[in-house]
């Protein structure tokens, strides 16, 4: 007789309560899941409104949500999405061991490289995963979450082959209405990933603070685009990563359909954020020189990023001075 599927009770923590922890814990928690947010700002709104997913075919609210000052007062969880920017992740050091126990699963939900590394280094790399969230989405309020294109998420384990527990995972998500999918090369992911993030986050601020429809539309900034994917693929495949060249045209083709969406770096460079320069554009420029990838344009970019942080770090520095 054929074993009986026994459905997991996930006890789940959501660590980065921005645009990608809010959709993913919202879609969780409403469809029953045990799920309980780190939001340690302003909830009046979360409070009063829940938490509400709007756009391409989302109509969804959370009227309840488990929200909690600290991780203390969440305490050990089975799952932990890890959504905070790579440029926090140092706060992980505080926040991740009041959520840990014998078994405790960190799935990071983070942009580029490193992620993996760092939660396996502090950690346990035996309780490391890592989900690649290909959707477009802005938060547009506390209790409010644009959706532009539901894409997908990818599942995989960090430096190992699936497990039981990844089909596990994988099952909580689609079986809450998310399309989700486990990888057998989280790399291989993050590398098709990166074939995207790469051009649009980069040139959208580059550009001057434009969004993916603006980028396509101008037949320069179209071509950097396109030869920037082309150098991502490259650079995956002197890594070992095998990546089509077809990849660049399937990105293009995705993105013509998001209309004027502003890339996640976008956002936070006109919030005043902290940009993941060195997780998105750093690590895989330095990954691709190791194994001897030729990519100006990626080099070129990442340089000009830096300089355009490093000059807004120094105006807001004095702006702070004189008041």
């Amino acid at each position: 007789m054929r074993a009986r599927y026994v459905l997991p009770n996930f006890r789940i923590a959501i660590v980065g309560a921005g645009a990608i922890g809010c959709y993913y814990g919202a879609k969780l928690a409403y469809f029953g899941r045990d799920v309980h947010f780190l939001m340690r700002g302003d909830v009046k709104e979360i409070r009063r409104f829940g938490l509400r997913l709007n756009g391409k075919g989302e109509n969804l609210r959370v009227a309840k949500v488990n929200h909690h000052p600290s991780t203390e007062e969440i305490g050990p969880c089975d799952l932990v999405l890890v959504a905070v920017k790579a440029t926090s992740n140092g706060d992980l050091l505080n926040l991740i061991p009041p959520l840990l126990h014998e078994k405790t699963m960190l799935l990071t939900l983070q942009n580029g490289f490193g992620n993996e590394e760092f939660l396996a280094e502090n950690f346990g790399a035996e309780r490391v995963l890592g989900g690649l969230c290909f959707v477009c989405l802005n938060r547009v309020s506390r209790s409010v979450i644009d959706l532009y294109d539901h894409g997908r998420v990818a599942i995989g384990e960090y430096n190992r082959c699936p497990q039981p527990r990844t089909h596990d995972v994988a099952w909580e998500f689609k079986r809450c209405g998310v399309v989700c999918g486990v990888v057998e090369n989280l790399a291989l992911e993050r590398w098709r990933k990166l074939v995207w993030n790469i051009p649009f986050n980069g040139l959208s601020i580059a550009a001057g603070g434009i969004d993916a429809a603006a980028i396509l539309s101008d037949d320069h900034l179209r071509s950097e685009c396109l030869a920037l994917m082309d150098e991502v693929i490259v650079a995956a495949n002197k890594c070992g990563f095998p990546l089509p060249a077809a990849a660049a045209l399937e990105q293009v083709k995705r993105t013509e359909s998001m209309g004027a969406y502003k890339p996640s770096t976008l956002v936070d460079f006109q919030a005043g954020r902290p940009l993941e320069i060195e997780a998105i554009w750093g690590e895989p420029l330095r990954r691709a020189v190791a194994a001897g990838a030729f990519t100006p344009r990626l080099q070129e970019l990442y340089e000009k990023l830096k300089t355009i942080d490093s000059k807004r770090f120094d105006e807001i520095t004095k702006t702070q001075a004189h008041t």
